[in-house]
């Protein structure tokens, strides 16, 4: 089972980041993006084991999905993608699942991670950095070439990780995404949601 939701403590709707200054758990809607120096943003002191999804995991991984996204299909490169039908690999702490990246082979040398998410209250401690690491560890065994992985124009935290591990921007896509929501819909920091930004990273 995963760990148990936490609200935002502002507005009380699902949390979805840390405050990287006061630690404490805010939605979307209530996020500033801001520069901040390194002092200001520790890692979080907590130990967390990682392995691939078994087919008691499914159950928590939809949970999660359900969280992060409220939907399990994930639409990308023009296809849609059920996060729980691909294969997983999930972190845990104190023997809750706490996040999870699910990845499939794509076109003839990539792996594409389908979707990354990690509980709020457990995020700046590494976890992400290390799920992206195992599947690049399986890229490469697989004498894949490349790292795949889609964002939205909104969703700048993700962009700021993606970059940092090693992924670059190659292509955005302009409305599309807003044309698959039918509106354009406030995100993260209330910046609109319009197109889906394509990120790769080459592997030796």
């Amino acid at each position: 089972m995963p760990a148990e939701y936490e609200p935002c403590f502002l507005c009380k709707n699902q949390a979805e980041f840390s405050c990287s200054k006061c630690d404490r758990l805010v939605c979307g809607n209530d996020v500033r993006l801001r520069v901040i120096c390194t002092t200001c943003s520790f890692p979080k002191p907590f130990e967390y084991k990682i392995h691939h999804a078994i087919c008691e995991a499914v159950g928590a991984i939809e949970e999660l999905v359900t969280l992060f996204w409220g939907d399990p299909v994930q639409l990308m490169y023009d296809q849609s993608l059920t996060v729980t039908e691909h294969p997983a690999i999930v972190a845990e702490c104190n023997e809750k699942i706490v996040g999870f990246i699910a990845y499939t082979p794509f076109k003839e040398n990539a792996v594409l991670i389908i979707a990354l998410g990690i509980l709020p209250q457990f995020q700046g401690g590494g976890i992400g950095k290390a799920l992206v690491a195992c599947i690049e560890k399986f890229a490469r065994e697989q004498g894949r070439q490349r790292l795949m992985v889609v964002t939205t124009n909104d969703n700048l935290p993700a962009l700021a990780f993606y970059q940092r591990i090693g992924f670059q921007l190659y292509e955005v896509v302009p409305n599309v995404v807003a044309k698959k929501l039918g509106a354009l819909v406030p995100g993260i920091a209330n910046i609109p949601i319009r197109d889906e930004l394509r990120l790769q990273k080459h592997i030796s």
